[in-house]
């Protein structure tokens, strides 16, 4: 086991090592091109010392042309390199070549850049500062991503619906609902997700690691917003207003919902019947009619529902409770169409 002052300095030398592996590819590139730069000038050398900016033109013109016949391109992607070496280093992202290794943990990579800002969270340096914040990055990377926070820039856009994302992995990770692919499945009962997030929050239900437990009836969640979102069941508070209409909701995530209704974004579809919808809830929902699914069953018979609100509905007929009153005459219903028909019908004559 290494002592703290050695780690410190293997990991300098480490460093040293790949700043010394940049230095040289670059003093290559620029010998290169310098090397370049003296065959057209001998080429196109004017002997006369007559029109001097006409010769510097001459050159920069032939340079140009030259690099454009020696670019570099990648018969994987298309891309175009204007060096050999920077031709090469891109070609490990299709190779899967990975030269330089982290001495502290084994892991490899591409470049030695790469490599270098690795080395940075083993050593806790931050040397990347966002220019808007006081905010510092182990990784150039990670800085750029952040950056974007403060200029809004979504570079990564979606071709089927052109909603746009900060990162690449959040496009990838959209395309899926047009696709419809769910990579990531539970060993444990086969359900599948769209993305890792998804899948651990499931895996919970398994381990039943349910730490946020209700004072009021006993229900758990997985975290601890899930609760706080729940305790607005007690509360009957509905914190988020639609600006459009009104209408209040517990969470936001259904105030999100159901403002798609408004701007008419329909962009979930179900590639058995081509029919949109404006949430992927509503989507998974409707999916349950051709494949016959029906998840939820009745803790008091045998009936079963293909989603949650029809069980809910159901179960009032066994345990009698009638949530929605008249604020006319007191008379309560156990759903709210039927207070509506009530409303209607009664008192509206």
């Amino acid at each position: 086991m290494m002592n703290p002052e050695s780690s410190l300095i293997l990991l300098t030398v480490i460093k040293l090592q790949a700043d010394l592996l940049t230095f040289i590819s670059e003093m290559i590139e620029k010998n290169r091109e310098n090397e370049e730069l003296s065959e057209v000038e001998e080429k196109n050398h004017v002997k006369t010392e007559e029109k001097p900016s006409s010769c510097s033109q001459t050159k920069e013109k032939d340079l140009n042309n030259r690099r454009a016949k020696e670019s570099f391109i990648c018969t994987q992607c298309g891309m175009s390199l204007m060096s050999k070496y920077n031709f090469d280093v891109h070609m490990r992202v299709h190779t899967g070549v990975k030269l330089f290794t982290c001495d502290q943990c084994g892991k490899s990579f591409s470049q030695s850049s790469h490599l270098k800002d690795h080395i940075n969270i083993h050593t806790g340096e931050k040397p990347y500062k966002c220019s808007h914040c006081d905010k510092r990055f182990s990784r150039s990377g990670n800085l750029k991503t952040h950056e974007r926070i403060h200029t809004g820039e979504k570079p990564h856009i979606c071709d089927q619906c052109g909603k746009s994302f900060t990162i690449k992995g959040q496009l990838s990770a959209h395309m899926r609902v047009h696709t419809g692919e769910k990579p990531y499945t539970c060993d444990q009962c086969g359900t599948s997700f769209t993305q890792a997030g998804h899948l651990k929050n499931h895996m919970k239900i398994h381990t039943r690691e349910k730490l946020n437990t209700c004072d009021q009836c006993g229900n758990m969640f997985l975290n601890a917003s899930a609760l706080k979102q729940h305790m607005n069941v007690h509360t009957k508070e509905k914190p988020h207003s639609c600006y459009l209409c009104g209408k209040s909701f517990l969470c936001l995530q259904s105030l999100t919902e159901h403002q798609t209704i408004h701007i008419g974004v329909r962009e979930y579809m179900c590639f058995e019947c081509e029919k949109t919808f404006t949430s992927a809830k509503f989507l998974k929902r409707h999916e349950r009619i051709h494949s016959g699914e029906k998840p939820y069953k009745c803790s008091h018979c045998d009936k079963r529902f293909s989603d949650s609100s029809s069980l809910k509905r159901h179960e009032r007929i066994h345990t009698g409770e009638k949530p929605y009153p008249c604020t006319a005459c007191g008379k309560c219903f156990n759903n709210s169409s039927a207070l509506h028909r009530h409303t209607k019908n009664i008192h509206s004559k």
